[in-house]
């Protein structure tokens, strides 16, 4: 006996505005090229409407929509145009603004109404009555073209708290005109949960139409508003992918789908999708160019990741004792943190996930626990360098460091020229294979210099290095009785084209602190790479 695999239909939606709302972020700028690979992705995802722009505002949003026809097959979302109703005293047919929707060929349609009395006498500058017979006008309009409308009443709660009457009586009207749904939108984002749920509750009940909520986040609440909307009867929410939006953003598609499909149990996602979400939010998050937040719900890298002891001692008896749900379900991975706060059964836990058992062997353990303590003590930290946190703990087990080439020493010169102009230079000496190298380059810092050196020296002996890559460099400085004399500590990533790895240096000076982690990103390469090694 097979069973169908689940699938959401047209009672609730899922409506993202990514590529609208979410692109008035600061710091966003999307191309059309931009645009349609976000598209491609909330497409992947399975949200049901993809809000695209405003096609006719501006040219970019014109072209997207012309190209999204002819280049992307949805196979879960509908296309969305987003406009305002018509001008003031004209008629919907005429209105330029309203037919540059029609020719966008978005089946859906979303309408920005003002539903705040002042708004509409104060930025619109006409009656009431004329507001809501634009509403009228255009939806009926659109929809005797053959096209699905939504209506999103602009600072619906702020219009509810000063006329309820009114705001209520533009929900009534798009509803009675023919559109499908109407959002309720704080759009300045002060409102709290439970102020959303009473009035999206009143609104429900007093007006018949099928309401949705679009949530700002200024108050740190647009995820909760956007569910107490939910509880109160709300079938329709509109969200941005990680929360991108105009001041600090919108309701955070992610965690709201997360909590709809584990917690309230409600399908909105093909049967599958939810397990790319952690994909999906960084797949987007590099196309925007923005760095993934760390910290958000469910998909960020430390969603769920453990450092204190206390936790691992629980998470190896049973995961769940400190985990909402199985990290799996939303693609993401359980993380143990190494650091001084680590007990044995963080090393074990740790040693694990790095694939190495260490056989519960209470002595090693032991050991690792005081060496990583003793370490952080001079400001290393292994929560952030696991490679170099692995190199720690093959040292511990196999009795001595791994090795595959000795430095003899190393040095950078740093020359200030008179035309204001600096040359790197680093010279390296060392043995691999038992062979002497000595290495010189510039590069376009010091520590570039020796990276480069570095590579020159041991690249024809260990050709694997050839596809090493740094990929990022940061530095700290620690705790110290003067700026310059305090201790540094330098964090670098290095990737190989297939995976990354970070790896960790401290000493009193930058440059010295750079090597070490330089060594440890080579050696842990070549660890990568199954090299073995040869001291």
């Amino acid at each position: 006996m097979t069973t169908e695999a689940k699938v959401p239909d047209d009672t609730f939606h899922v409506f993202d505005t990514t590529l609208r709302d979410g692109a008035q972020r600061e710091g966003i700028n999307l191309t059309v090229a931009d645009k349609l690979t976000i598209a491609r992705h909330l497409d992947d995802f399975g949200v049901g409407f993809i809000e695209g722009g405003w096609p006719g505002a501006n040219p970019r949003d014109t072209e997207f929509f012309a190209r999204a026809r002819q280049e992307i097959d949805f196979r879960h979302a509908k296309l969305v145009a987003f406009g305002a109703t018509r001008r003031a005293g004209g008629k919907a047919a005429e209105d330029p603004q309203v037919q540059a929707l029609l020719d966008s060929g978005a089946p859906v349609i979303t309408l920005v109404a003002k539903s705040h009395d002042r708004h509409v006498e104060l930025a619109l500058r006409t009656t009431l009555d004329e507001n809501l017979e634009m509403v009228r006008d255009t939806v009926a309009h659109l929809r005797e073209q053959g096209r699905r409308v939504f209506v999103d009443c602009e600072h619906f709660f702020d219009g509810y708290r000063a006329n309820a009457e009114y705001a209520k009586s533009v929900v009534r009207a798009a509803h009675e005109a023919g559109a499908d749904v109407v959002i309720l939108c704080d759009t300045n984002g002060g409102m709290l949960p439970a102020q959303v749920q009473a009035v999206v509750s009143t609104v429900i009940a007093d007006t018949g139409a099928r309401i949705g909520i679009h949530a700002q986040d200024d108050t740190g609440c647009a995820v909760a508003n956007t569910l107490a909307a939910v509880d109160a009867g709300a079938t329709h929410v509109q969200c941005t992918a990680n929360g991108y939006g105009e001041r600090v953003g919108n309701s955070n598609l992610f965690p709201v789908v997360a909590a709809l499909e584990l917690k309230y149990g409600r399908t909105v996602l093909p049967e599958g999708a939810l397990a790319e979400m952690t994909r999906i939010s960084h797949a987007i998050a590099e196309v925007v160019n923005l760095t993934p937040s760390t910290h958000q719900p469910y998909v960020g890298v430390s969603a769920f990741a453990h450092k204190a002891g206390l936790h691992a001692s629980a998470i190896k008896v049973d995961p769940d004792l400190y985990q909402h749900i199985d990290p799996e379900r939303v693609g993401n991975t359980m993380r143990m943190l190494v650091s001084d706060m680590a007990g044995r059964a963080s090393i074990e836990l740790k040693g694990k996930e790095l694939g190495i058992d260490l056989g519960g062997d209470r002595a090693l353990v032991g050991r690792v626990v005081e060496r990583v303590k003793e370490r952080e003590l001079k400001g290393y930290t292994y929560e952030a360098a696991d490679a170099s946190f692995e190199l720690l703990l093959r040292a511990e087990i196999e009795g001595r460091p791994r090795r595959y080439f000795r430095v003899e020493s190393w040095r950078a010169i740093v020359e200030d020229r008179p035309d204001g102009t600096h040359a790197n230079e680093a010279t390296v000496k060392l043995w691999a294979k038992g062979e002497r190298i000595v290495a010189t380059a510039e590069g376009n810092g010091p520590v570039n210099a020796l990276d480069r050196a570095l590579r020159v020296g041991l690249e024809r002996i260990y050709p694997q290095l050839a596809k090493l890559e740094l990929i990022d460099y940061k530095v700290r400085i620690l705790e110290g009785r003067t700026g310059t004399e305090s201790t540094t500590r330098v964090l670098i990533t290095t990737g190989d084209g297939s995976g990354d790895w970070a790896t960790v240096g401290v000493a009193e000076n930058v440059i010295a602190a750079s090597w070490q982690a330089l060594e440890d990103a080579y050696t842990y390469g070549l660890l990568r790479a199954g090299v073995e090694p040869t001291d």
